[in-house]
Order: C-alpha cells, then sequence, then structure tokens
C-alpha cells in the first residue's frame, strides 16, 4: 500500500519533526507513509486564493498519480481511529495509493477540497501544522496497530 502525507512547509520545529519521524519509522515496510513537504507560497501581500491557488498545483503535483485524496480540513468528516483503520483497509484491499493532504497557514484550496475523494477534520480545535503532522502519523500509526492486532491500541 502507498500512503503518502503531502504537506505545505517545509521548516517545522525539530520536535515535531522527531515525533513525525518516530511514528512513520514503526510501520512496516508493506504499510510505510512517505513524507513529501512542498514549499509554501510566499505571503508577500497575494489575495488569500492565490495564493492557495499555488499551494494547490503544488500539492497535486507531489501526490501519486491515481491516489484517492484526503483532504485534512476543520470541516471535514469527524472520524474515530476505528474508522480511519476500516478505510485504509478498504483501500489497501482496492491497492488504491491514498495521500493524506494539509494545507498551508491559510488552508486549501476550495477547488481542491472539491476534488478530494475526502474531507477529514484532525480536532474540532484549530491545530498547529506542526502538531497536524504528529497527529496524523501517530493516528495512521495507531489505524495500523488496530488492523494487525499490535497492542498499541487499547480500545
Amino acid at each position: 500500500m502507498k500512503i503518502s502525507i503531502v504537506a505545505v512547509g517545509q521548516r517545522q520545529p525539530g520536535w515535531a519533526d522527531e515525533a513525525t519521524r518516530e511514528f512513520l519509522s514503526r510501520l512496516p515496510p508493506d504499510f510505510a507513509v512517505q513524507l513529501k513537504e512542498v514549499r509554501p507560497e510566499p505571503r508577500d501581500g497575494k489575495p488569500v486564493e492565490r495564493l492557495q491557488a499555488a499551494e494547490a498545483e503544488r500539492l497535486r503535483a507531489a501526490c501519486p498519480p491515481g491516489a484517492a485524496i484526503v483532504a485534512l480540513d476543520e470541516r471535514g468528516k469527524d472520524w474515530n481511529t476505528m474508522q480511519l483503520a476500516g478505510a485504509l483497509q478498504s483501500w489497501r484491499d482496492e491497492a488504491q495509493a491514498v495521500a493524506f493532504v494539509i494545507g498551508g497557514p491559510d488552508g486549501l484550496d476550495a477547488g481542491f477540497k472539491r476534488s478530494a475523494r475526502l474531507l477529514l477534520r484532525l480536532s474540532s480545535m484549530t491545530l498547529p501544522h506542526a502538531l497536524a503532522r504528529v497527529l496524523l502519523a501517530e493516528q495512521i500509526y495507531r489505524a495500523w496497530s488496530v488492523l494487525s492486532n499490535h497492542p498499541y491500541h487499547r480500545a
């Protein structure tokens, strides 16, 4: 199964990079997750829509061809870990690549969100982007542990 986390932003705090790497390194090779970072658009007075559109192009280019796009958005579906595990199982059974996409400081382009297979939120609270990466990596690892009957997840 090919899983990607595609995120705007190339410089995250050291603690966030370390925590994200830690969770992703725990996954076995057949469930490996690749983190792809894309350059944010310079915020030099451009309208938000132009910033989002430029970042959306970079995000699209970084997603594997044919991948199911899961856009992280505060208005997305509010899944629990078991629902995420079920979706990952379905995608794995279908040999469907999946890309979880995290936008920049201004969020994701409206057209990009409309084209996504799924809008998903990690929390009802606003999260810093660095923490969103850590939380997503941990939840992917937790979902894998559910599917593998690994003791990490204790429901």
